[in-house]
């Protein structure tokens, strides 16, 4: 099990007036878990499995991170 880190930080507004600040895979995990709204759809399953493959060498950070914003806009987050 890895803990990397994207090349740039993503910002995300799971509450109005709050906003996570998510750094790699293993965050973007932890806010897919247990922060995030009740859309869930095929890119929100894409990510998180996305995100445990990069978590265990087997995907790159950089996908995991592409999928996890996809899955963002597919929830109709704000992100930075």
């Amino acid at each position: 099990m890895y803990d990397i880190k994207w090349s740039s930080p993503i910002e995300v507004g799971f509450a109005p007036g709050s906003a996570q600040m998510v750094q790699g895979p293993s965050e973007a995990l932890n806010c897919l878990a247990n922060l995030w709204p009740d859309r869930r759809g095929p890119l929100y399953v894409a990510a998180r499995s996305v995100c445990r493959a990069a978590v265990a060498g087997r995907r790159s950070a950089e996908e995991a991170r592409e999928l996890f914003i996809s899955a963002t806009r597919e929830a109709h987050l704000k992100t930075q």
